[in-house]
């Protein structure tokens, strides 16, 4: 588990391909290695990843052909600069929200604009995850904790203040990039929990999603 508060801005050293997958390896920048072991989990970019080298100043992590497809971190060149965060610990101050480092989909910025000293961006995420996106609740972005300002159908806005444009990648986003999407784990939590006993049935066998009468019989709508 982590924060989605990014700890450092660290930089991809190389990328080997290994039997269909990739051997990524990071330069951490200000990230301090010194507690961490082989087997660790550090998160680049939102990814959680499992170090299975470490240096003085850098890592290297397995990356499977599923990451790479359904993430950011197939798009990635020797010198993209990524966002690193260390796995929490029950010492770490919960600044952020609790954030799994499981990918939920990919999404595009739209656009950027100056507002005062921040700047705001909009983005356009997954029509699948848009019903997770609530206006000022939690999103993950490329690994950092954010809250959201608005919401209008399946785009929503950020407003991004100068520390975290200096402290993440955030402050490189153009039109057109694209970037990772972990929505709330509640919300997901809650959407199960809503299907009550039809969370046992087997997909193909579902007649219906949560309808007005489904909501009714479980007491969270009334006629």
């Amino acid at each position: 588990m982590f924060t989605g508060i990014i700890q450092s801005i660290g930089s991809i050293l190389d990328l080997k391909q290994k039997g269909g997958d990739v051997e990524l390896s990071v330069h951490t920048g200000k990230l301090d290695l010194q507690d961490v072991v082989l087997g660790d989990s550090i998160a680049v970019n939102g990814v959680c990843l499992t170090a299975i080298k470490l240096g003085k100043d850098n890592f290297s992590a397995d990356v499977s052909c599923e990451t790479l497809s359904l993430t950011s971190l197939g798009g990635l060149t020797k010198g993209s600069p990524v966002n690193l965060e260390k796995a929490l610990t029950l010492q770490t101050r919960l600044g952020g929200h609790l954030v799994s480092g499981h990918v939920d989909g990919l999404a595009t910025v739209e656009s950027r604009h100056a507002d005062a000293r921040s700047i705001r961006f909009c983005i356009q995420a997954p029509n699948e995850l848009a019903k997770y996106i609530a206006e000022k609740g939690s999103i993950t972005v490329d690994g950092v904790s954010l809250t959201v300002n608005k919401v209008d159908g399946v785009t929503f806005e950020l407003n991004i203040v100068p520390h975290t444009l200096l402290e993440t990648i955030i402050g490189n986003y153009q039109a057109g990039t694209k970037v990772n999407l972990e929505v709330d784990v509640v919300a997901r939590y809650l959407e199960r929990l809503l299907q009550g006993d039809n969370a046992a049935i087997k997909s193909g066998d579902k007649k219906d999603g949560i309808s007005q009468e489904f909501l009714a019989q479980y007491g969270f709508y009334k006629k």
